[in-house]
């Protein structure tokens, strides 16, 4: 009796081991994935490594769509040693011909004995095939190691290949008493220089960025990506909400000469001679249907950037927009930045505009909410604020 139970120690004690051994490479290869956020779209980010006797021989990462996967690139870095290891891989392998061959018949190829994954990929060409493939060619296979740090790594991919649309980012910075800007209208800076880090390093990641026609006409903004150890950040499409068509054509959005394209959705409310206008400056005038109160339609907006492979959106502004998101229930995720200041007044505007609810029962309540801050010291008033994180899952 004393002998089994030692024994059962042991298997569970070896097996311990094994998972946090697991976890460890893991980890890495997320690291390794997280290089190529904002790069990849509109395929999912992904990082691999092999290991032969608790040692890396061979890492890889997916740098753009239509380049090697991180297993090909990580199996070509290993070379022959890669007979008899094990492959640590984000997302299931896939099984499927697309822009590249399928990487189960790479890794198989390989000689690899075992393949360790975090989380599977939703994607109905894939869904558990890769899995299956690489049990039939008798490897042991490993799935759901960080998975729920995968499925963050690669939220954007996984919404987008379940529900058809981008998924979104509400992004706003507001004072301690929830005011975007003073009852004049200034607003330059109630964010500090590192929540404006944060905010362009969200603009990289995301397919396409979204504002209202009274942001745009008020601030007149570029919507670029600026990053200072990032020599060739990605710009999103600027996406502009503009039904009648009241912002002017000298708007810096449709100078021809920034970087990326920019999309103006509206209504047939728009005159002919405004979308030939916008035509003739490279912009794409898009045809949405209307709400009952003029607006856009969110949810054909949505649709159709989704079949335009844009799967993930940031949206900036205005307050009305972003209530119109909020009431709409399209949101997925907030971003808050908080500044350490007090600006008053009851004309002021907040962030979320519109009627509001009526009862706090009524309230958008966010699940997953944490808060970090930019700064050692909130009363340092530099300022670089504290960002509060909140995804709606």
């Amino acid at each position: 009796m004393f002998n089994a139970n030692r024994q059962e120690n042991e298997v569970q004690s070896k097996n311990l081991v094994h998972q946090e051994m697991d976890r460890f490479f893991m980890k890495q290869a997320l690291a390794l994935a997280a290089k190529g956020q904002g790069f990849t779209s509109p395929n999912p980010t992904v990082g691999a490594l092999v290991v032969q006797n608790g040692q890396i021989i061979g890492e890889g990462y997916h740098r753009r769509a239509g380049e090697p996967h991180a297993e090909v690139e990580a199996l070509r870095a290993a070379g022959k040693a890669a007979c008899g290891s094990t492959m640590y891989v984000t997302l299931e392998p896939c099984n499927h011909y697309g822009r590249t061959p399928p990487c189960t018949e790479a890794v198989i190829a390989a000689g690899v004995r075992r393949v360790v994954y975090a989380v599977s990929d939703p994607n109905p060409l894939v869904s558990g095939s890769g899995h299956r493939r690489l049990l039939e060619a008798g490897m042991t296979v490993t799935e759901g190691v960080c998975l729920d740090e995968a499925w963050y790594l690669n939220r954007f991919f996984f919404h987008y290949i379940i529900h058809a649309k981008p998924y979104v980012i509400v992004k706003f910075a507001a004072s301690l008493d929830g005011k975007i800007a003073t009852r004049t209208g200034d607003s330059r800076w109630i964010s500090g220089k590192e929540s404006r880090k944060q905010g362009y390093f969200l603009r990289h990641l995301c397919d396409g960025i979204l504002i209202g026609a009274g942001t745009a006409v008020t601030d007149n903004p570029h919507l670029t990506t600026r990053i200072e150890d990032m020599p060739s950040p990605r710009h999103p499409i600027r996406i502009l909400l503009d039904s009648r068509g009241r912002v002017p054509l000298d708007s810096n959005l449709f100078n021809p000469t920034l970087p990326g394209r920019t999309i103006v959705a509206a209504t047939d409310a728009m005159p002919e001679v405004h979308k030939s206008e916008l035509a003739s400056r490279g912009a794409e005038v898009l045809l949405l249907p209307s709400a009952p109160d003029g607006r856009i339609e969110l949810i054909s907006l949505l649709e159709a950037l989704g079949k335009r492979e844009i799967i993930s959106l940031l949206v900036e502004g205005g307050g009305e927009v972003l209530a119109s998101f909020v009431a709409s229930g399209l949101v997925n995720e907030v971003w808050a930045f908080i500044a350490p200041i007090i600006i008053g007044g009851d004309s002021a505007p907040g962030p979320v505009r519109g009627l509001g609810v009526e009862k706090i029962a009524e309230a958008f309540y966010l699940q997953n909410a944490f808060m970090t801050s930019l700064q050692k010291r909130l009363d340092e008033i530099s300022p670089n604020y504290t960002l509060c994180k909140w995804p709606i899952i």
